[in-house]
C-alpha cells in the first residue's frame, strides 16, 4: 500500500541504531506515525523538526502495520520556531491537541488550522487567540463543541459575555447576571463565535485559557485519566508575558 501527501511533523522518537519513528499531521490521513530509515542521519534530523512542512510517501503491506515514510522537505519553519519560549512552547502545546485525536482519522480543517498556528507564532496576542480556537476546533472534533452563537436562554446574539459550564453555551449578561458567581467569562473575540481574526487583550486571553481549559478538563483529560501537561502551561504564560510586555512598552512609548 502506498500514499503521498502534505503533512507538518509533530515529533520523533529514536528507532534502533540509525532510524526514528516520526509523527506527523497530514492533510487527507491524520495524524500518522511512520519509520523514516537514517532518520538520524545529518541529511534527515534538520527536516525532521517539530513544525517543518514536508511531503510524506507512506509505504506498508497492509494498511494496519506501521509502514515507512519518505519524507521531501517543502518548508521549513523549525529553526525560527526555535528562537523563543512562545513557539517553543506553541509547537508543542498544539501537538499534545492533536494527539488526542485518533491516529489516522482525517481533519483536514485541523490541519489548515495547525499551519496558520505556526505561522503566527511570534505575536503573543495573535498566537494566543489561534491557539484558543485551536483547541475549541479540537473540542469541538472530539464532540465536545461549544455553542457560543447565542444565548441559552433567550436566543438572542447580543451582549453574550457568560457561558454556562454545563451546556458549554453561550449566556447574555441579563439573563446571566443572577447566575454570575456559576457562570465562565465570555472574551469579547469568541462573542457570538466570531470567525475573523483580531488582535485579543491580555485579559480576554487569560479568560479564554481559563474557559478552554476548564472544559478540556472535565471532557477530555479527567474521563481519560490524563493531565492536561505542562506544555500548555508554559504557552500560555509566554503568551501573557508578552502581552504584559507589549503593553508596557506602548505606555512607555507615550
Amino acid at each position: 500500500m502506498e500514499w503521498q501527501d502534505e503533512a507538518i511533523v509533530l515529533g520523533v522518537r529514536r528507532h534502533g541504531e540509525t532510524s526514528v519513528i516520526a509523527e506527523v499531521m497530514t492533510r487527507r490521513h491524520g495524524r500518522h506515525m511512520g519509520l523514516v530509515r537514517s532518520g538520524r542521519s545529518r541529511s534527515m534530523q534538520p527536516v525532521l523538526q517539530p513544525g517543518n512542512g514536508v511531503e510524506v510517501t507512506w509505504r506498508a503491506r497492509l494498511s494496519e502495520h506501521l509502514g515507512e515514510f519518505r519524507l521531501e522537505p517543502v518548508r521549513l519553519r523549525a529553526a525560527a520556531l526555535m528562537e523563543r519560549a512562545l513557539s517553543v512552547y506553541g509547537v508543542q502545546a498544539v501537538a499534545a491537541l492533536l494527539r488526542l485525536l485518533p491516529e489516522r482519522d482525517p481533519h483536514p480543517h485541523l490541519y489548515e488550522a495547525l499551519g496558520v498556528v505556526l505561522d503566527h507564532l511570534q505575536d503573543p496576542a495573535v498566537a494566543g487567540e489561534l491557539f484558543v480556537r485551536f483547541e475549541l476546533a479540537v473540542l469541538d472534533d472530539l464532540g465536545f463543541g461549544l455553542d457560543l452563537s447565542e444565548c441559552a436562554a433567550t436566543g438572542g446574539r447580543d451582549d453574550l459575555v457568560y457561558v454556562s459550564p454545563k451546556s458549554g453555551r453561550a449566556v447574555c449578561r441579563a439573563a446571566g447576571e443572577p447566575y454570575a458567581p456559576r457562570l465562565l467569562a465570555l472574551p469579547d473575540f469568541l462573542n457570538g463565535g466570531q470567525a475573523e481574526l483580531r488582535p485579543a487583550t491580555g485579559a480576554a486571553l487569560a479568560e479564554a485559557f481559563r474557559l478552554t481549559a476548564f472544559f478540556m478538563s472535565r471532557n477530555v483529560y479527567e474521563p481519560r485519566g490524563i493531565a492536561g501537561g505542562s506544555v500548555r502551561d508554559g504557552f500560555v504564560q509566554a503568551v501573557l508575558k508578552g502581552c504584559e510586555d507589549r503593553g508596557a512598552a506602548s505606555e512607555a512609548a507615550e
